[in-house]
């Protein structure tokens, strides 16, 4: 059985009201959380690239920051995928896997740089996600 609401009752529009009030709460933690981590990767890239060109030089050095780069445009793509999802389409598109084609076929291809950094370079976008999980999930353990 199915109870629906009379249009004019108090009852609805406080329903619509609270909805609409967590949608807009859910979309504002949404772009934080897209923020959070593209400043992550950029910054998780740029130190561990600073280290990188410490023990290793200049030239895995470069080839860690371009990857790390080319890894932050990826995310960006990823996150522009999501918001279209449901409005625009109703799956991923494999644009963005491009970008990776781009960087391997790039750092295979030039002397100054090297395909295993660059691609280690790239992974940097998972140390940030991956941080972002440990801290939800830290979060939601010291809250029980």
């Amino acid at each position: 059985m199915k109870i629906i609401p009379a249009k004019n009752s108090t009852a609805s529009q406080t329903v619509a009201e609270n909805s609409s009030v967590s949608v807009i709460d859910a979309l504002e933690d949404y772009n934080r959380l897209k923020k959070k981590l593209l400043v992550l990767t950029l910054a998780s890239g740029l130190i561990i690239g600073l280290v990188v060109w410490c023990v290793y030089g200049q030239k895995i050095a470069l080839s860690y920051f371009i990857g790390a780069l080319f890894g932050a445009i990826y995310l960006r793509m990823l996150a522009k995928g999501v918001d279209r999802l449901g409005k625009q389409s109703k799956r991923l598109g494999y644009a963005r896997f491009g970008v990776f084609v781009i960087l391997i076929a790039i750092a295979a291809k030039s002397e100054q740089l090297q395909v295993l950094p660059a691609f280690f370079g790239f992974m940097t976008y998972k140390i940030a996600v991956i941080a972002i999980l440990a801290q939800d999930l830290t979060s939601k353990s010291d809250s029980r």
